[in-house]
């Protein structure tokens, strides 16, 4: 293998796309880290498909010839089923159903994997931070604006997970404990780890998983609300913080099968 094809295979280049700002930088593979400093761009508003692609391209070209030749991977706020998006947070509805895959590549000139956000913070976790060789099953929870969700089977994604949406005592789980419930109610870290109790009881209770992940904004503070959880499963923080999304998507696109080209008629 040549030096060129060996950088080639341990670089790859990661986008992080949310409801205020988009962020990339081109990823070392094999260590976890960027290999150059990241940039970031306000999300434009409206947050429509064209405008959020001249975003991403213009990231992707300013890093020059550091963006590397493969495959971009690239986070976005939805359920994201085989390239298309099926839902939108915190984005213009006009992605609902968007092919975004084929509408980044073609922007970009070069192949383009889009997966859901908190997914790829659940992979760059179990591949490099908090849940690294951790066997069985690793449920990843981001506390944000909602409760993202990543579920992982001995490292493998287990894609689209929405675990935010889980009804408890009547209500959407993330409507009551996620962060933004936390600073629309004014509630102290006691008050809100009693909401997190109810629910990561209720997904352990599901899922009986060996390790939950806790990641998001908020996870910088752990130490005011985990230790006031009591629950069977171990429950640990985030290490990658703003990073995992950028991370996983590096790596998630640079293992993904290239579609099979479609056969001249």
């Amino acid at each position: 293998m040549s030096s060129s094809e060996m950088n080639a295979s341990t670089s790859g280049f990661g986008i992080d796309i949310g409801g205020s700002g988009i962020k990339g930088a081109p990823v070392d593979l094999a260590g976890g880290r960027f290999s150059a400093e990241r940039l970031r761009i306000p999300t434009p508003s409206p947050s429509t498909p064209g405008a959020v692609a001249d975003v991403v391209a213009q990231i992707v070209e300013s890093f020059g010839d550091a963006s590397g030749t493969g495959p971009v991977g690239v986070t976005f706020p939805a359920v994201i089923q085989h390239g298309i998006a099926r839902t939108a947070a915190n984005v213009d509805d006009a992605w609902i159903d968007t092919d975004v895959d084929t509408l980044f590549s073609a922007r970009l000139g070069r192949r383009v994997h889009v997966v859901n956000d908190a997914d790829a913070a659940g992979v760059a976790e179990a591949r490099f931070g908090a849940a690294k060789d951790t066997k069985g099953l690793v449920i990843m929870a981001t506390l944000g604006t909602g409760i993202g969700s990543a579920v992982l089977l001995d490292g493998r994604l287990v894609p689209n997970t929405e675990l935010g949406h889980l009804e408890i005592e009547g209500h959407d789980a993330e409507h009551r404990a996620a962060d933004s419930a936390r600073e629309r109610e004014d509630l102290s870290w006691e008050k809100w780890a009693h909401r997190l109790q109810t629910y990561f009881r209720t997904v352990e209770n599901l899922f009986w998983p060996d390790l939950i992940v806790v990641g998001g904004g908020v996870s910088k503070k752990s130490a005011k609300f985990l230790p006031l959880l009591d629950l069977r499963t171990p429950i640990v923080s985030a290490q990658l913080l703003n990073d995992a999304g950028i991370i996983g998507a590096a790596v998630l696109a640079a293992e993904a099968p290239e579609a099979p080209a479609t056969p001249a008629v």
